[in-house]
């Protein structure tokens, strides 16, 4: 009767959290209540305020539902169409630098050379400092009178004596600017990413093309990008929405100018819903970045999706 009784206390107070369901729902709750806060309810917000003539001045009441007009407008702005421009113009070319890089990076810290640990920590720098810091140093080098490049390239002979490239007061000038410090800044994270995916082929692969006699580039090229796609893949989604998504780099170094021709979705958005207070108009602008997302991670999921299969 006793042991009936331990067996039947036993069933009735069992542990919830030994079951399997139970145990996920609980481990992933904090990801989910974190997601529901910080995007979810921000998300909904902005499509709210995107829907209503919401500023600064009647924050307090008297705002009211105008539908698809913040939209409308939107396109017959000048300024947002040069910022959507600037915007893929941004991200597809530092994407495309900070990859370039960060391979040969990878392919350098790949061998075997004195100093290598100390090269490596170097070269996580630009990712791991604050933006601030280093937009600050990049602001130096291209200041209109004791810019460092210019001098460099003075010293060199690849500038004359009256060339003296204003770097952030021209527009084209500005706009290669900002590309190029925002793949400074993401280079390192490719580095890693490669790194990891090179590190991760078989080395029977690689000796099996040295004795086929493939070389450098039929290598690269044929035999190791095909194996470390996926991996390289995910990184690059990313760095995608990194990239379409980041404002510091062009606020800081250029606040959109000259003449806001460097504005990019965010820090056009910020400019007009914070700093001139037209709420509705600013969430109306930040909100063309959800599709242009989606378009850029439906295309890379699908390329690898092809090249899996």
């Amino acid at each position: 009767m006793a042991s009936v009784t331990r067996e039947f206390g036993s069933a009735r107070f069992h542990n919830p959290l030994e079951r399997k369901e139970v145990l996920g729902a609980v481990f992933m709750a904090p990801a989910v209540l974190y997601m529901g806060v910080f995007l979810g309810l921000p998300f909904v917000l902005a499509i709210y305020f995107s829907l209503t003539n919401l500023t600064i001045n009647n924050i307090q009441g008297g705002f009211f539902f105008v539908g698809m007009e913040n939209f409308v407008e939107l396109f017959q702005d000048s300024i947002f169409v040069q910022a959507l421009r600037n915007t893929l113009i941004f991200a597809i070319a530092s994407q495309l630098l900070s990859l370039v890089l960060g391979q040969i990076t990878a392919l350098v810290l790949m061998r075997n050379f004195w100093g290598k640990t100390l090269v490596r920590v170097m070269i996580l720098l630009p990712w791991a400092v604050p933006i601030a810091l280093g937009v600050l140093g990049w602001k130096w080098m291209y200041d209109s009178l004791y810019s460092i490049i210019n001098w460099t390239l003075r010293a060199l002979h690849i500038l004359g004596p009256d060339q003296w490239p204003n770097w952030l007061g021209t527009s084209d000038l500005a706009m290669l600017s900002v590309i190029i410090v925002h793949a400074w800044k993401a280079f390192p994270f490719a580095a890693v990413v490669f790194m990891g995916a090179l590190t991760a082929i078989p080395q029977d692969i690689t000796d099996a093309a040295k004795v086929d006699g493939a070389g450098f580039f039929r290598q690269m090229f044929q035999v190791n990008l095909p194996i470390i796609a996926p991996i390289v893949s995910i990184g690059l989604i990313f760095s995608t929405v990194f990239a379409f998504t980041d404002m510091s780099v062009v606020w800081l170094l250029t606040k959109g100018g000259p003449i806001n021709s460097t504005h990019v979705l965010g820090s056009y958005a910020f400019q007009v819903g914070i700093v001139s207070g037209d709420i509705g108009q600013g969430a109306a602008i930040s909100l063309f970045l959800v599709p242009i997302l989606m378009i850029a991670m439906v295309l890379t999921l699908r390329a690898m999706r092809r090249r899996e299969t």
